[in-house]
């Protein structure tokens, strides 16, 4: 099986200040950390792609629109299914106290709980007082599937990726260890943020080698790299794989490394008004979020 060949390298999925729509593009400058410049408003530069994100015929063209908003990668329609590895770096596992697993921890997201970037991570009320259910961040390398892949063997599973991006895997720690099964606790509305940007598998040869940070109203708190995976990208497509069909479009989020929140001494939580920023390197870039709580966001507006 070949690997996936896209025309661009990096795709955003925007709303252009020309247009007042929703396009997808490649940004001009190719060591711009796009996630930042949106935050920063920058403006922010892109060539238009013709195609979807999914479509890996898309072509760029030479049509240059302006970012008025920075979107998901990929919409919520767009997205197959949301599965997810739990406890996949060794750093984390022993930071928790639990033992390395012998095969993937899977857990599903909704789709209502993805988000964008600089879109609010959301904290409901059944998860206050945040001191209490020990809200928590966890960044993550994000594989997106670009073409329909059953029983893939680890040799050829990297041919079925599109691309890498980030996400934020937010947590609620108190639902979450009630509980064996996770995706209740780790699956509010708004509450999962994605981007900022798809960089095409073509660009990332060895995607166990990317650096990924979490910072928390400056501080930076988890520090890590995909070196440190307990199950490699290709061992997670590979496995997810079996007798069990990823449609295109099928995100992918790949584990956490050390340093999250409440294993933390102290307890770190998310809580109102807190600024979130996980980055992911290799052209990935800065994915940011403020925090609101319901029933106290109102203030901040």
């Amino acid at each position: 099986m070949a690997p996936i060949q896209t025309q661009w390298t990096r795709l955003i999925r925007f709303i252009a200040a020309e247009t007042a729509q929703v396009h997808y593009g490649q940004p001009v400058d190719p060591r711009l950390d796009v996630g930042l410049a949106a935050w920063n408003k920058q403006t922010i530069k892109a060539y238009e792609i013709s195609g979807s994100a999914i479509d890996p015929t898309a072509q760029v063209t030479n049509n240059i629109l302006t970012v008025k908003e920075l979107l998901s990668p990929l919409s919520r329609e767009e997205m197959k299914i949301v599965r997810c590895l739990g406890l996949n770096y060794s750093d984390h596992a022993a930071e928790t106290n639990m033992a390395k697993p012998a095969a993937p921890i899977l857990f599903y997201k909704p789709l209502a709980s993805m988000i964008g970037p600089n879109a609010p991570i959301f904290i409901p009320k059944v998860a206050q007082p945040v001191e209490e259910h020990l809200s928590d961040y966890e960044v993550e390398l994000t594989i997106v599937i670009g073409k329909t892949a059953k029983n893939v063997s680890e040799a050829d599973a990297l041919d079925y990726v599109l691309g890498y991006t980030g996400a934020n895997d937010v947590s609620f720690r108190k639902h979450q260890l009630t509980t064996s099964q996770w995706g209740f606790s780790k699956g509010f509305d708004n509450t999962t943020p994605l981007g900022p940007v798809l960089v095409s598998s073509n660009a990332i040869p060895d995607p166990q080698a990317i650096p990924l940070t979490c910072t928390l109203n400056g501080k930076v708190l988890q520090d890590g790299n995909t070196s440190d995976q307990i199950f490699t990208v290709r061992q997670t497509v590979s496995f997810l794989s079996q007798a069990t069909t990823l449609e295109p479009g099928s995100i992918i989020l790949t584990g956490t490394p050390k340093g999250v929140g409440f294993a933390r001494k102290p307890a770190v939580v998310l809580k109102n008004g807190d600024d979130c920023r996980v980055w992911i390197g290799n052209g990935i870039g800065t994915l940011i979020n403020p925090v609101i709580e319901e029933g106290r966001y109102k203030a901040m507006l």
